[in-house]
């Protein structure tokens, strides 16, 4: 029989080992980072969902379908651009979320793989067509140069972390690969955002003018890539593999 060398008192300030032998600690931090991630996949689901709803509804017009928003002839004259936004657009934000659980990674290794393929010619589709859009569709009223150039930028910004993304996972830099594909996700959830940067600022300010308006989209994307950047950098930075030499010069 083995006999513990603490007292009571002392025994409740040491992790206690489960059935398995796993300390109760490990075991509550891995339960509440579970409960972590799936708060972040639902939460990211609900962000994305707001502008697919209406994006289903114009999908659903320019298919013949009955006019559930007002019509707009830039869309109706040249339906295949938008068309293809919305859908790569919905996959993009559907899928998006669960790429980011490291749980999940780990649990379905090959389901992160193909749906990172799918997500990477997605999220291409959806920035170039966004500036295909921005570039070649007349100009919505009440939008000015401003939302214009932002645009062009974010938009060409989310094409480049995407391509980035893919080539440092080719080469196998994980880290880098996250931190590119975070970011190009977090452009691509902006309009998500700004829905809700408009809704705030309409209820603080009133109805927007052409200025405010475009500031008000612009904070969509800066929030997301903010919020974004704070994530990349929190993670702990990986451990460094020594070399067999480092090794043994490091024994005395």
């Amino acid at each position: 029989m083995k006999v513990n060398n603490f007292n009571e008192d002392q025994a409740s300030d040491v992790p206690q080992p489960n059935e398995l032998g796993k300390p109760m600690t490990q075991i509550t931090k891995v339960s509440a980072k579970a409960g972590s991630a799936k708060w972040l996949v639902a939460a990211l689901l609900l962000l994305g969902a707001l502008p697919l709803v209406f994006g289903a509804f114009r999908v659903t017009e320019l298919v013949g379908g009955a006019e559930i928003m007002p019509a707009d002839a830039r869309f109706s004259a040249s339906p295949l651009p938008v068309v293809l936004h919305i859908l790569c657009a919905a996959v993009f934000a559907i899928l998006g979320p669960f790429q980011f659980t490291s749980g999940f990674r780990r649990r379905r290794p090959g389901w992160h793989r193909a749906a990172g393929k799918l997500l990477i010619i997605c999220g291409l589709l959806v920035g170039l067509s966004a500036l295909w859009m921005t570039l070649f569709y007349t100009r919505k009223d009440g939008t000015g140069e401003l939302l214009y150039a932002l645009r062009l930028l974010f938009g060409s910004a989310m094409v480049v972390s995407i391509i980035l993304g893919f080539n440092t996972i080719r080469r196998g830099d994980v880290i880098r690969h996250r931190a590119w594909m975070m970011r190009g996700y977090a452009i691509g959830l902006g309009a998500g955002t700004q829905v809700l940067t408009l809704m705030a600022g309409e209820l603080i300010i009133g109805p927007p003018s052409e200025l405010s308006g475009d500031l008000l989209m612009g904070a969509g994307w800066v929030i997301n890539l903010v919020v974004a950047e704070g994530a990349i950098r929190k993670r702990p930075a990986p451990h460094k593999q020594q070399t067999g030499s480092q090794r043994r010069g490091n024994v005395k």
